[in-house]
């Protein structure tokens, strides 16, 4: 039953996750500067905007739609300042197979069921965690996006339709045979030309959209000279209206599979953005929750207008920040900007040719990895190289969920591996103080210290449980537990099945040091109850040895 407190606290949460008056503080701080940067951020998100919505099988439009209608929701709503949103080829790499399989109409009701994981997910508070990914996880799944995004411009870039696959390397291999066959030339011209202008443009004036300028020069040039290259085609007049015809409740459960694989890409994507922001300024930080709310707001909003999934843009959000931008005014601005183009310009920008846009993309692949970054990860530990290549391979092979969760996975079993590895169980001398010779001969041959070092949790235990289990020649074995950092529940079983062990040959075991923490599993498992009935459980391990040494001096040695 829900308590009268539940439903204040579920509004307080929803309420912090709504626009705050501190964004409007910083609009009012520079808004030329954000006006300006917002520009320069429409001008080179123009082009990637068609590109993305091309490749993903919705045409170019959808692109322009998914950066007005998304980029705008998620300004306003999103939890940082300085955040760009929209299409973004990570996303386009999980759109493909859901067209290809359920059609338009199947990716709008995606986007929307997304959107609402996302915002379950903000409700939830889960956005900090996206911290504890490992690097060589992100820097594999990035790299590997970026070829696969590579390999799905090969058809444009060649000029070659029909190609087909199963997945975007064979679609790509296909596209190869079909060229072959039949060349032509001026699409891988024009591709070419398109990416060589934007990568090196961004070495001799990194300020100027060359983006922009190589598009605008191969579209002047398709039109004065007759190349027989495909173009965008017709564009909608303006924004379309909203609709809510792509819903189809009873697809859900079809549906909902990738929906939750386009929610985690839209949250790993956004969240790692808005991490990169930050760390590009000096006091910019984002609330993650918020972003994940702003996110799944406008996944739902951009469906209705016939939008694909959307997510932050790493690349744009760079440009934003390196224009100045200082609030949500800019990405505003961006969004307002594009909206304008699309009511203004759209028979001019139907005459774009393919292979430019295919050209944009490439050289986005090329400025995605960073070589460096890659080869000191590769070289850092041979685990890190293990999840770098796993992650980077199962990107490009199979798809982009099962490599964040293979990449992940295996983290997670070297991570375990290394904390097991630093747990110890080490024998200590005991500090025999003024006793006789013949106690110190008793002490040296049938009493024995373990210090425990580190966590006794599942991945360690078994080894604990072999090396305890190896002691012989003693009377009396003490375990000092004051080093045990934590111990889980595995743990506790292992240590109450080597205490069994022992006693059954005829050893004494002594427990000294537990912590309270500790002694809570222990006795809710019922770990060790012989002990603390018998009084074998000491705070310290002077009264432990105290203990021992009068337990020795009154029986007689094993050897008899």
């Amino acid at each position: 039953m829900t308590t009268p407190t539940a439903v204040p606290g579920a509004v307080r949460r929803l309420t912090g996750l709504l626009p705050q008056p501190s964004d409007w503080a910083a609009v009012r701080r520079a808004p030329r500067r954000d006006l300006l940067a917002g520009l320069t951020v429409a001008v080179v998100a123009l082009p990637l905007a068609l590109a993305f919505g091309a490749t993903s099988g919705l045409g170019a439009q959808a692109g322009l739609v998914t950066a007005v209608v998304a980029g705008a929701v998620a300004a306003v709503f999103g939890g940082s300042n300085l955040q760009v949103s929209g299409p973004t080829g990570a996303m386009t790499v999980v759109l493909v197979p859901v067209v290809q399989q359920f059609g338009g109409r199947g990716v709008l009701m995606v986007g929307a069921l997304a959107g609402l994981v996302l915002i379950a997910l903000a409700l939830a508070r889960l956005g900090r965690y996206v911290r504890y990914l490992p690097t060589p996880v992100i820097e594999g799944f990035t790299a590997g996006i970026a070829v696969v995004i590579a390999l799905q411009q090969v058809p444009a870039a060649l000029g070659v339709t029909g190609a087909h696959g199963d997945k975007v390397w064979a679609v790509a291999g296909d596209a190869l045979v079909r060229f072959a066959r039949h060349p032509h030339l001026a699409p891988v011209g024009v591709a070419v030309g398109v990416a060589a202008v934007m990568l090196v443009g961004a070495r001799l004036r990194p300020g100027l959209p060359f983006s922009l300028l190589g598009v605008a020069a191969a579209t002047v040039a398709a039109e004065a000279v007759p190349l027989g290259l495909a173009r965008i085609g017709a564009l909608p007049a303006g924004v379309p209206a909203p609709s809510l015809d792509f819903l189809d409740l009873g697809a859900i459960g079809t549906l909902l599979p990738s929906a939750l694989a386009v929610a985690a890409l839209a949250a790993l994507e956004s969240l790692l953005s808005a991490t990169v922001a930050d760390g590009m300024t000096v006091n910019q930080r984002h609330d993650p929750d918020r972003e994940l709310f702003g996110q799944g707001l406008a996944n739902l909003a951009a469906p209705l207008f016939g939008g694909i999934p959307a997510t932050a843009a790493i690349a744009r959000t760079a440009v934003n920040v390196r224009a100045g931008a200082g609030s949500k005014l800019a990405a505003l601005t961006h969004a307002v900007a594009l909206a304008v183009i699309v009511l203004a310009a759209a028979p001019l920008v139907s005459r774009i040719p393919l292979a430019a846009l295919a050209g944009v993309l490439l050289a986005t692949t090329v400025r995605m990895i960073e070589a460096g970054a890659l080869l000191a990860l590769a070289r850092s530990t041979r685990g890190d190289a293990l999840v770098l290549a796993l992650t980077f391979t199962v990107t490009v092979v199979f798809d982009l969920v099962a490599a964040v969760a293979v990449g992940i996975s295996v983290a997670t079993v070297l991570a375990l591996r290394a904390v097991a590895r630093s747990a110890k169980l080490e024998q200590v001398p005991l500090e025999p103080g003024d006793h006789s010779a013949e106690e110190h001969h008793l002490l040296a041959e049938h009493i024995v210290a373990y210090r425990l070092d580190g966590p006794l949790f599942f991945a360690a235990a078994h080894h604990f449980l072999i090396e305890l289990s190896e002691v012989t020649d003693v009377r009396v074995v003490i375990l000092r537990m004051s080093r045990v950092t934590t111990i889980d529940a595995t743990g506790a079983h292992v240590l109450g099945d080597a205490i069994t062990h022992l006693r059954r040959r005829g050893i004494t075991v002594l427990l000294s040091g537990v912590l309270t923490g500790h002694d809570q599993v222990l006795t809710a498992l019922g770990v060790a109850e012989d002990l603390r009935r018998d009084g074998l459980i000491f705070p310290d391990t002077v009264t432990a040895i105290n203990h021992a040494r009068t337990h020795i001096v009154g029986r007689p040695s094993p050897s008899g």
